[in-house]
């Protein structure tokens, strides 16, 4: 996943929280705390779509546009990026981030290993 800047995460916040496609115009009137162009969200929507991080689909003359990615999904792989690129030992620094987690977040990690170590050993 590439990396994106404030604005294209901030679009992405407002796609990911839509429970559908969205116009440029749906998109910018969600970002109302920032005074925005038009052309200026179609502009970060276009590259976002280069980024393969949105799909668009065609609406009349206009586009709705939405993630192509679950936010989890693009936040996985992310992470993954991030190991990848730090060419040192994925070991220490995943056991690095688990040791930096809250006690709701490592239980939740936790599960997620119970349920892998499960599925490996049937």
């Amino acid at each position: 996943m590439p990396r994106l800047g404030e604005l294209e995460r901030s679009v992405m916040n407002v796609l990911w929280d839509a429970s559908e496609p969205l116009t440029v115009r749906e998109v910018l009137d969600s970002l109302d705390d920032r005074a925005l162009a038009y052309t200026t969200v179609m502009t970060v929507l276009d590259r976002l779509g280069a980024k393969e991080m949105v799909v668009r689909e065609r609406d009349g003359r206009a586009f709705r546009y939405a993630p192509a990615l679950a936010r989890d999904a693009a936040t996985s792989e992310l992470l993954h990026a991030a190991l990848d690129q730090a060419g040192g030992d994925r070991t220490a620094a995943l056991v690095h981030f688990a040791r930096s987690v809250d006690p709701a977040e490592a239980q939740a990690l936790r599960a997620a290993l119970d349920e892998i170590e499960s599925r490996t050993s049937e």
